[in-house]
């Protein structure tokens, strides 16, 4: 069997279900703590921060290609800033993408920490590899392959070398902290509408406004919503893992 064959078998090794993996009510408290470490501090948060813009920049890029828009491409920047480029001819669609922008880390983050405690967490890490592989495609700026190739690398490392359980363990301090930044940048984008106005060109919740003539503050409330629901989601069996002291 040659190494293309060797290679295609692992990746999709990756999607079947594995072993859940033990995660005590310790393990659950120091990945929380990971997480907040990854997302709070300026130092770290200024490379995870980088993930989170692509993660926030691919859901604009989802919705819109869901839609039946163009998406004519994407640039990440180091920082932290990026654009999601597309075309479309109605007025509901547009506002449909940009909506999917804040929320999606957060969303994301859900879904990598319960792969994460169910078995699916090397399936979750080789889709994200296969998402940010096709999303190469769309990348209009150096900073941004740099940014996803490095995200790919990490990802592919993990799906071909890391046990099941460990892929799972990893999995849920990526979903913690993308659930704390997305909370993050929540705040900023508040901040934004409050005090730092002369910066509304760059909100979501301000471009929205501009093309549904809706208030963005009901646009942040939107966001709110779903990232709070996002955090329901993933907190179901975390509260097992801590209340029953797993």
């Amino acid at each position: 069997m040659d190494s293309s064959a060797s290679i295609w078998n692992a990746f999709s090794a990756a999607f079947t279900q594995t072993e859940a993996p033990t995660v005590t009510w310790i393990e659950m408290l120091l990945s929380l703590a990971a997480a907040v470490a990854l997302s709070i501090p300026r130092r770290s948060w200024r490379y995870f921060g980088l993930l989170a813009t692509a993660t926030h920049e691919l859901g604009h890029a989802f919705a819109a290609v869901t839609s039946g828009q163009q998406l004519s491409g994407i640039r990440l920047r180091l920082d932290h800033s990026g654009t999601t480029t597309t075309y479309s001819r109605s007025r509901v669609a547009a506002a449909w993408s940009c909506f999917w922008g804040y929320p999606v880390p957060a969303m994301v983050g859900a879904a990598f920490v319960w792969c994460g405690l169910s078995g699916w967490g090397p399936a979750a890490m080789a889709g994200s590899a296969l998402v940010l592989a096709i999303s190469l495609v769309f990348l209009r700026n150096l900073a941004g392959f740099a940014i996803t190739i490095a995200a790919i690398a990490g990802a592919a490392a993990l799906t071909f070398l890391a046990p099941g359980s460990v892929v799972g363990h990893v999995d849920v301090i990526l979903g913690l902290a993308l659930l704390v930044a997305g909370v993050r940048d929540l705040l900023k984008l508040t901040n934004v509408h409050l005090r730092r106005r002369d910066r509304l060109g760059s909100s979501d919740a301000y471009l929205l406004y501009r093309a549904t003539s809706v208030p963005s503050g009901i646009w942040i409330a939107l966001f709110t919503l779903v990232v709070a629901g996002s955090w329901l989601v993933a907190w179901q069996p975390i509260s097992i893992i801590l209340l029953t002291g797993a």
